[in-house]
């Protein structure tokens, strides 16, 4: 049986010293936004696993939505709410470049391609 989840994948490289306080931010911020308009956090990871000073931690924060169709609806609902513009707005000196992926299960893909 196919899983129609769609993971989505958010990749933070933080500023130097600033992964703390972007991971704060993030989970205070983001995830409840996030949550709201139908996103399912998976997990938060951190690394390295340890709070870096002198350099950047990688953030990767995974996602599930059910489907394409919710992933459509969460896609435009991020674009057009100002919430979550405004976040990367205020945590954009925290980031020193992220990026944003999406991925489902091999056995899912074929049916997800008959939308």
């Amino acid at each position: 049986m196919s899983d129609p989840r769609i993971h989505i994948v958010d990749r933070v490289t933080t500023a130097p010293g600033r992964g703390r306080a972007f991971v704060d931010a993030y989970t205070a911020e983001y995830v409840p936004q996030a949550v709201r308009i139908g996103m399912t956090l998976d997990r938060v990871l951190v690394s390295p696993p340890v709070w870096l000073d002198d350099d950047g931690n990688t953030v990767t924060a995974i996602w599930t939505v059910s489907g394409h169709e919710q992933w459509w609806q969460t896609a435009i609902a991020r674009r057009f709410d100002a919430g979550f513009v405004d976040f990367w707005r205020r945590v954009e000196p925290m980031v020193a470049e992220r990026s944003r992926s999406m991925a489902a299960a091999a056995e899912s893909v074929e049916g997800m391609c008959r939308v």
